[in-house]
């Protein structure tokens, strides 16, 4: 794993555009599962050894990622929980959130840029693309319809119906989707 460069962002932004097929939003249409179950095991081997047995594993369903490891803050250096997602798309987008508080993740904020080196350094041996937490909190420019379009249009019919009065601090966030939106939430 030495010697591997992290991809620039700009060329995750690529690709992260280049894999979003507004047909599929859960999965890609060559998805292939037995593929993403091996590479989700190497990820959860890899993280063990380095983590401890502790660490747990889930599966999703009807999301656009495959699975998540949590890491327990005892195990950890910054002494936080921390989690890492794969997801179903590209050569499996994999991103990793320290949580800070109640399940509000920090991103990088928390890990050691040892950490975030580690585990791109993992993912590329794995055939996996590490995309940092920042590039995720961008805003989400590409042509899928998600789940935050959809709150703005049920925002939009209640106003129009009298339900609820428009709040200007609230309207900010209504409609925006983010990269995270699109690669590693439940559809």
């Amino acid at each position: 794993m030495e010697g591997h460069d992290m991809l620039p962002l700009d060329q995750i932004r690529a690709l992260l555009l280049e894999h979003d097929d507004p047909h599929h939003l859960e999965r890609p249409a060559d998805f292939d599962l037995d593929t993403s179950r091996e590479c989700f095991a190497r990820l959860v081997s890899v993280l063990k050894e380095r983590f401890g047995p502790s660490c747990s594993r889930g599966l999703a369903q009807d999301a656009s990622f495959y699975g998540v490891i949590d890491v327990p803050a005892a195990a950890t250096e910054p002494g936080r929980f921390m989690r890492v997602v794969m997801s179903n798309f590209g050569s499996y987008f994999v991103t990793a959130d320290v949580v800070v508080g109640e399940g509000v993740p920090s991103g990088e904020a928390g890990s050691t840029e040892e950490f975030v080196t580690w585990l791109d350094g993992v993912c590329a041996a794995a055939g996996c693309t590490f995309v940092p937490a920042g590039l995720l909190r961008e805003p989400y420019s590409g042509p899928s319809f998600l789940e935050a379009h959809r709150d703005e249009e049920l925002v939009a019919a209640l106003v129009a119906a009298g339900e609820v009065t428009e709040d200007a601090d609230d309207e900010e966030e209504v409609g925006k989707a983010y990269w995270r939106d699109r690669y590693f939430e439940y559809m």
